[in-house]
């Protein structure tokens, strides 16, 4: 494990550390990007050739409201090394700039990309297909009335397209909030829980969709196709979850080889007051639920905003390990001290997490967001880390700016040296 400095980043909340950013860090070829707000709030971006520790870093003259913790700048590199970059949204015009050469950290003005759907922009997120193209997904709505939205990017043509103005459709009675990942195959995977209102207690259940043509058309993870778009009544449950189960939103979820979906949050179950870690996961024909159950302290959510919680929202990896499926957990928690904490089990198929820390100091309101391309590619496991802390209610703190850095860790050498003992 090691931790390389990049500079210093706004710290009074966590708009640079929430962990729906997607991404943080992202590399192509042997070159690591990165992105985060200064002191003053403008737009710093970043690369170094991995292995090293020295960053070329560029202010830009972009700014957001740093003030707002949704005002995430998420970043992707497409196929021919092109950097893009969205920044700034909580229901507003969206912000886009792609880079003026491949590899570059200089972009051009900010640009459209459909001109359809562009005006009440939230949580703008990156992916990247197997063949380069890249997908945009972000939220046309409020907070308890809202759509998902979808682009896609064609590397050739330069160009992007809508392929869903209304994907998940809360008909104008709630949202749903996502998580997303694309396998080795190329399958695109989501999954969401509704929200009933702007409240997070409202939040309910964990429902799952995925597409193996791009994105174009969806089916359920039987193969059944949906009609479009999907609403309450047809979206397949993989996890029934009441109102006031402190279940959490936008955590996230990744598959494994072979396309097995693996949702990483928590929620607390209606016979006790504490919140737990969950792995939901299909095994087979069944959606099955394994609960890490490590926590022993209450707390609960209720009410509008960024909201300052005792524990992160999770990020989750898996890989296979031999004949089985291995998965790691990141996390933060209060109980440990705020550190970079991970549950790490060997074998999916039993319920045995190991837990332990990554980080010796205290990360305040962290949560984690990493290099998705540098894992997928290379099986190596890049944190964006700072020390950030959050007000409740879109608070902000009196924390002067606090250091960038990226913890380097390698999990499938963590389970081979310590199967060997």
């Amino acid at each position: 494990m090691k931790l390389v400095d990049v500079a210093p980043g706004w710290a009074a909340n966590t708009i640079n550390v929430t962990v729906f950013r997607k991404n943080s860090l992202v590399t192509h070829r042997d070159t690591q990007f990165i992105a985060f707000y200064n002191g003053s709030g403008h737009v710093v971006v970043g690369k170094r050739k991995l292995g090293t520790a020295y960053w070329q870093l560029e202010q830009t003259p972009f700014t957001g409201n740093t003030k707002d913790a949704h005002n995430v700048i998420s970043i992707i590199t497409d196929g021919a090394g092109y950097l893009h970059m969205a920044w700034d949204h909580h229901n507003n015009p969206l912000n886009y700039v792609r880079s003026l050469e491949p590899g570059g950290l200089q972009f051009g003005p900010k640009i459209p990309m459909t001109r359809v759907g562009e005006g009440r922009v939230s949580y703008p997120e990156f992916y990247r297909m197997p063949d380069s193209d890249l997908l945009f997904f972000y939220r046309d709505g409020g907070s308890g009335n809202g759509n998902l939205v979808i682009n896609k990017y064609d590397v050739v043509k330069s160009e992007w397209r809508n392929l869903h103005n209304n994907l998940i459709s809360g008909e104008g009675k709630r949202n749903p909030y996502w998580q997303a990942c694309i396998d080795g195959s190329g399958t695109i995977h989501i999954s969401w829980v509704w929200r009933e209102s702007p409240d997070v207690a409202s939040n309910h259940d964990l429902m799952y969709a995925q597409s193996t043509d791009g994105g174009t058309t969806w089916q359920r993870s039987n193969g059944n196709k949906y009609t479009l778009p999907i609403t309450q009544a047809t979206a397949e449950v993989a996890a029934a979850i009441p109102q006031k189960s402190e279940l959490i939103n936008q955590t996230s979820m990744f598959a494994a080889p072979g396309g097995q979906p693996f949702i990483a949050t928590y929620w607390r179950d209606s016979m006790s007051k504490v919140p737990q870690y969950r792995l939901v996961y299909k095994n087979g024909q069944r959606w099955q639920t394994q609960n890490l159950a490590f926590r022993n302290t209450p707390f609960s959510l209720s009410g509008g905003g960024s909201k300052s919680i005792p524990i992160a929202r999770p990020q989750i990896i898996a890989w296979k390990n031999g004949r089985r499926s291995a998965a790691a957990m990141i996390f933060r928690d209060e109980e440990r001290g705020s550190k970079v904490s991970v549950a790490l089990n060997k074998n999916i198929k039993k319920t045995k997490w190991q837990v332990f820390d990554l980080s010796q100091k205290g990360v305040g309101s962290w949560e984690p967001s990493f290099d998705t391309e540098l894992w997928r590619e290379q099986g190596l496991l890049h944190l964006f880390v700072q020390n950030a802390v959050q007000v409740d209610g879109e608070g902000l703190a009196k924390t002067a700016p606090q250091m960038v850095q990226v913890l380097e860790w390698n999990p499938k050498l963590h389970v081979k040296k310590t199967s060997r003992k």
